[in-house]
């Protein structure tokens, strides 16, 4: 199962979040970041609702809202937080990963997607423990 623990984390601090409508997940970390995607073309009038900023939503809105965008993103998605580096530093340290590319939200149990991982709590049989070895 995916583990959103790391994006809820970030989402305390963020200004916005992004997402490209196919797999690529983004939590703003600043201004500049936000200003970046505009320019992009994210949350332009074609698609107002791939940038969602903090005045529009809070941490747990955003976070509902992330969830939603991974659940129907292609298999390369990705959600990764972007801050802008001081001049003259690598502007790829900015990145941080939160949910790696490639991760799987399939239970390890049922197989399901959007599982709660709960399913291997319950038992569809129920063990006879006067069963005795039949010869």
């Amino acid at each position: 199962m995916i583990d959103f623990d790391l994006v809820e984390d970030y989402l305390d601090d963020a200004k916005a979040i992004a997402w490209d409508t196919c797999h690529k997940i983004y939590v703003l970390m600043d201004d500049e970041q936000v200003a970046q995607m505009r320019g992009y073309g994210y949350g332009d009038a074609n698609d107002p609702d791939s940038l969602i900023t903090k005045e529009q939503m809070n941490a747990d809105q955003m976070l509902t809202t992330i969830k939603g965008w991974f659940e129907v993103s292609c298999s390369l998605r990705f959600v990764n937080a972007v801050a802008t580096m001081p001049e003259g530093q690598d502007p790829n340290l900015g990145y941080t990963t939160l949910i790696e590319q490639g991760a799987d939200d399939e239970c390890d149990d049922c197989g399901e997607r959007g599982c709660k991982g709960v399913c291997a709590d319950y038992d569809d049989e129920p063990e006879d423990e006067d069963e005795e070895d039949e010869d």
